[in-house]
């Protein structure tokens, strides 16, 4: 009885998490970076906001 086919399997399907798994973290990555981007460029975009005469001022 050989156990080449199962090792085999088991190795390839090692392969293939650890790839997903480096993909995954680098699209995530990508998707953060991208975000604070966005959200950097929204708040410099943005005039700063004025206190309206109905605000309080401390």
């Amino acid at each position: 009885m050989s156990y080449q086919n199962y090792v085999i399997a088991a190795y390839a399907v090692f392969v293939v998490v650890l790839a997903w798994d480096f993909i995954a973290t680098r699209l995530q990555v990508r998707r953060a970076l991208r975000n604070a981007r966005l959200l950097a460029a929204r708040r410099t975009a943005r005039p700063a906001p004025r206190p309206s005469s109905e605000e309080l001022i401390r």
